[in-house]
């Protein structure tokens, strides 16, 4: 079975219509959930690009294969989804935004179409300041938004036409091996410079704002706080600039679904469509202005779930409540290639889970944060609809996500919550010693700061 694997940078789980968003239009993207497995409560194992690319595509999370921050080089002892599937025969095949950073374009893939925007920023592995060199104010980000021409755009436009002009080759050709195509689009990631006919879509004076896009920063967690700092979102934008962010956003998202249609139908108007497993996820989040933060980076819903949908040749399709992650993404593509699982992985594949989700025993789901604005490691437990928060040298959070979707609602310090609290610790540090990946991954970073220079 061939498998087509879309895959967008920044996309918020909740920003897509056939998630019940009542303003973003996504038909393509809502027509290929119809026609999926579409995985509900699906997760990054880490909220920022590099790291959450380099666990989904080894199958482990993102300590385990020390890809601390944004700076990480893969460590090639860990075999990726490339390595697998040659093993079955496969042409595996990249085109576009990876984030690879390194020398290494491919690692184990056979070849690339296009390689990353900017390629020359992912060669260094240079990890970042804890504890950035910033003052009070509004993110800049968000402060540059609204429609243009951006090379974004252009770059996504790209990768689209190039993924076309392979499906269409393949589609043509009496080859009969199966094949792997990876599309890598940077959209919906920031600058927040919309194509106009996509921005034309949503009236930013008609649209509804996060109930807490001002959140005062006083009344927060000091992580969230300190966060907020660090990324130079403790001063709220003014609201009309949140509201042109805010349609920007939804603007780049329907622009991404445009180019999704273009490769749905050059693969549904072919052959291809009798044997090719089409998967579409993101790499994280966005906030998009919840509890006044913007970017990701953090353990809340907007910045960790993401969509996330598998349509198989067959038909078979869903909605699967379980929690799920990315690292459920490589045995997935292992069982359809025909080849083992690794017994050491910690995911499962996604098909077995969603034929099987009404005799699954809850699933939980990890996530971290070792990077800028956390001046200590952070971790991420959701079993059932309970999100654990765990900072190290810090208080914890906990939130019921089914009762209280916008996480207002800290129950770490409420005594009738002490038992879920205890019960979600322990099966973290059964996991990991949270203290001790702290001090691997400062130390980690230290050293590449030493090698660079960047002291």
């Amino acid at each position: 079975m061939n498998i087509v694997f879309l895959f967008s940078d920044e996309h918020a789980g909740s920003i897509m219509g056939n998630s019940g968003h009542p303003v973003v239009q996504t038909p393509h993207l809502d027509r290929l959930a119809e026609q999926s497995y579409t995985f509900d409560n699906a997760y990054c194992n880490y909220p920022i690009c590099t790291p959450s690319r380099l666990s989904m595509l080894t199958g482990r999370y993102p300590h385990q294969i020390e890809a601390w921050d944004l700076g990480a080089i893969a460590d090639r002892q860990y075999q990726t989804w490339g390595d697998y599937l040659a093993r079955a025969d496969y042409e595996t095949v990249l085109c576009g935004r990876t984030h690879f950073n390194g020398t290494d374009r491919l690692l184990g893939f056979s070849h690339r179409l296009l390689d990353d925007l900017h390629r020359w920023r992912h060669t260094t592995g240079r990890p970042p300041r804890r504890t950035p060199d910033a003052r009070r104010g509004s993110n800049s980000h968000v402060a540059e938004c609204g429609p243009g021409d951006h090379e974004h755009t252009r770059y996504d436009r790209n990768v689209t036409d190039l993924a076309v002009d392979f499906l269409q080759e393949k589609a043509a050709s009496p080859d009969n091996n199966p094949f792997l195509l990876y599309c890598g689009f940077m959209h919906p990631h920031f600058p927040l410079i919309a194509p106009p006919e996509f921005y034309a879509l949503y009236d930013p004076d008609t649209l509804e704002l996060p109930e807490t896009w001002n959140e005062a920063l006083e009344s927060q967690h000091p992580i969230i706080r300190h966060h907020r700092w660090a990324w130079r979102n403790d001063i709220p934008p003014p609201e009309a600039v949140v509201r042109c962010a805010l349609a920007s956003y939804y603007a780049l998202v329907s622009c991404l679904d445009a180019h999704i249609g273009r490769i749905l139908e050059a693969i549904d108007t072919s052959p291809l469509r009798e044997n090719t497993l089409v998967l579409y996820t993101s790499d994280h989040g966005e906030m998009a202005g919840h509890h006044g933060i913007w970017q990701k980076q953090c353990f809340y819903e907007p910045a960790v779930r993401v969509p996330l949908m598998a349509r198989l040749p067959s038909g078979e399709n869903g909605r699967v409540a379980q929690n799920v992650s990315l690292v459920d993404v490589l045995p997935t593509l292992l069982e359809v290639a025909g080849l083992e699982i690794p017994s050491d992985l910690p995911g499962d594949s996604l098909l077995r889970i969603a034929r099987n989700q009404s005799s699954e025993t809850t699933r939980t789901v990890f996530s971290e944060y070792h990077h800028m604005g956390m001046l200590n490691a952070g971790f991420m437990l959701k079993s059932g609809n309970y999100k654990l928060c765990h900072y190290v040298g810090n208080e914890p959070q906990l939130f019921n996500v089914d009762a209280d979707p916008l996480e207002n609602n800290d129950l770490a310090a409420k005594p009738e919550y002490a038992a879920k609290r205890s019960e979600l610790e322990t099966t973290l540090c059964a996991m990991l010693n949270p203290e001790r990946e702290d001090i691997r991954a400062k130390e980690n970073q230290r050293i590449r700061r030493l090698k660079s220079g960047n002291t």
